[in-house]
């Protein structure tokens, strides 16, 4: 069905979340009145088993993930116009809505839904009326797995997981796996669904291009030096401090650059591979552009590598055990990183410091060559 936005008459109000401005569309699935039973769904929900059992449920049922809130990332209604355009009137008299989103409204607008009894299917396939609460199996956050890295839900099936945490480390992000272990599982049933046609040609692009690069400087092996200087201390003293920012802004560059262009929504294997190849093909560019080492401009690469297999390792027992190994990486990491810096702005001070990095106008430049012998 499309639609018209709803307008929002709560994005005023202090605290409102910006993102949340449209969520109040959600009301339209009221309207579809030619189903008798509808299943709302937020898109980040993720089922680990068939929950056809919902349909059987009344005129409208939710989750508790919250001892005192329902969620609405999944519920239960009986499609009614009556009941949608009432809705519409409660947000023209200006209904109270803590959050200025659909949770906040539509919780306001079941207020006894607490009191209501848990949901259970009948065997006999049937459709049950009034409105239910549903066990916490059919919205089990995620935050309740990564503490034991397990789930332990007794409260009806563990049917559905969902993500309600912070919008950037959302499961379809290629970034949130391994800093969010269930987001392979995410990955995994979009392979064997959707697949993955729109993003492949653009990372594929990507790579043939980073090959490409790390090819051309391997090969061409450029350098700087025959940037031609007068002999004034003031001008070597100013192209020094230029080409110091413009090389430690080369690296950072190199790091946040693939992170940027790779294709957000590609599964999580081939991101962080694509990740790994361009900052290597981009720091490639740096090292022998400034004629620096390699190894120290590589290390936080090679940092990042290893935290991927720390947080993904599989055999931790629980969570709490996982964010320690985590932490534990990160501080014997940092004096390495730490060494790392100071090396590569040793040789970049070197560097700049030969006679013969700067041939002066009016002098011949070294052969081509020269440089490297340094």
């Amino acid at each position: 069905m499309r639609v018209e936005n709803v307008d929002n008459p709560y994005k005023n109000q202090p605290n409102f979340n910006r993102r949340f401005k449209l969520t109040l569309n959600k009301l339209y699935v009221w309207k579809l009145i030619e189903y008798e039973r509808v299943v709302m769904l937020d898109a980040d929900n993720l089922f680990l088993r068939r929950a056809d059992e919902l349909f059987q449920c009344g005129q409208f049922c939710a989750v508790f993930i919250n001892p005192c809130i329902f969620h609405t990332g999944l519920f239960v209604l009986q499609p009614s116009m009556e009941v949608f355009k009432d809705m519409l009137h409660q947000l023209e008299i200006g209904k109270e809505n803590p959050d200025g989103a659909d949770q906040g409204f539509i919780s306001g607008y079941f207020p006894d839904l607490l009191d209501m009894p848990m949901f259970h299917p009948p065997l006999n396939g049937t459709t049950v009326n009034g409105s239910y609460r549903l066990p916490l199996g059919y919205q089990m956050d995620a935050t309740y797995y990564y503490l034991r890295l397990r789930w332990n839900v007794p409260c009806g099936p563990n049917s559905v997981i969902t993500f309600p945490g912070a919008s950037w480390l959302k499961p379809w992000y290629w970034w949130s796996w391994p800093v969010l272990p269930l987001g392979i599982q995410w990955h995994e049933q979009r392979r064997q669904s959707l697949g993955y046609g729109t993003e492949t040609p653009m990372a594929l692009i990507q790579c043939i291009v980073y090959l490409g690069i790390i090819a051309v400087t391997r090969l061409a092996r450029p350098n700087i030096s025959k940037i031609c200087y007068r002999r004034t201390e003031k001008n070597i003293s100013v192209i020094q401090a230029g080409l110091k920012m413009l090389a430690i802004w080369s690296i950072l560059a190199a790091y946040l650059l693939p992170c940027i262009i790779i294709p957000c929504t590609i599964h999580p294997l081939l991101g962080w591979g694509l990740y790994l190849l361009g900052s290597f093909a981009l720091c490639s560019m740096a090292i022998n552009a400034f004629m620096l080492p390699m190894l120290p401009v590589l290390t936080p690469c090679l940092g990042i590598f290893g935290v991927l297999l720390v947080m993904a390792f599989p055999l931790y027992p629980n969570g709490i055990i996982r964010c320690l190994s985590i932490f534990g990486y990160a501080f014997c990491a940092a004096p390495f990183l730490w060494v790392s810096l100071v090396k590569i702005m040793a040789s970049l001070q070197a560097s700049l410091e030969r006679e013969n990095f700067f041939p002066r106008l009016g002098e011949s430049s070294p052969p081509s060559g020269f440089n490297k012998l340094y």
